[in-house]
């Protein structure tokens, strides 16, 4: 008589920003993939990793986006994961909630993963403020986490190592390297 196990179903963690370039937990699996109707967006303030209270810096969201396509990683977590979905949701705080999204990886698997998105109703959202103003504040903020201007520019950094040209993140950072210049 053989033990039947049950399977676990799996989980995937999309990360389109920070989490692309330090995930900070185990994974067997990573795979390049691409959620569909949403684009990157430096409209969430930062106040507790890349900024600070009285200066918070801008950090990457997702906003939805008829026909956008927001090329990402996804991350096949092993077990246990609800360890590291807790862990993910304490580090993707000030605004951002888990969301269940589909993805579509780039062997053409099209599964449920999640991600964390920062909604326009949260406190920290700083929608509509012009690319001169978000550059401004990524090149002089600095928090717990370490500088703003950091953090964009790993992130561009990352996109490019994977072959992902994002133009708002590639302006974003040529702004910003021209302020520091």
């Amino acid at each position: 008589m053989s033990a039947h196990r049950e399977q676990k179903p799996e989980i995937w963690v999309f990360g389109y920003g920070s989490l692309i370039w330090r995930p900070g937990f185990e994974y067997p699996e990573r795979r390049q993939a691409v959620l569909n109707n949403f684009q990157r967006s430096f409209c969430q303030a930062s106040h507790d990793h890349r900024g600070t209270p009285e200066q918070p810096g801008r950090v990457v969201t997702l906003e939805a986006c008829h026909g956008a396509q927001c090329q990402g990683v996804a991350f096949r977590l092993s077990e246990p994961s609800t360890g590291v979905l807790d862990a993910l949701d304490i580090r993707e705080q000030d605004g951002y909630a888990r969301t269940a999204v589909q993805l579509e990886l780039e062997d053409g698997r099209q599964l449920t993963g999640v991600t964390w998105i920062a909604r326009p109703d949260n406190p920290s959202w700083r929608g509509g403020e012009s690319l001169g103003r978000i550059a401004q504040i990524i090149a002089s903020s600095e928090g717990p986490s370490g500088s703003n201007r950091d953090y964009l520019f790993e992130l561009h950094k990352a996109l490019q190592t994977l072959g992902i040209d994002d133009e708002n993140v590639s302006r974003l950072s040529q702004r910003v390297r021209g302020l520091l210049n």
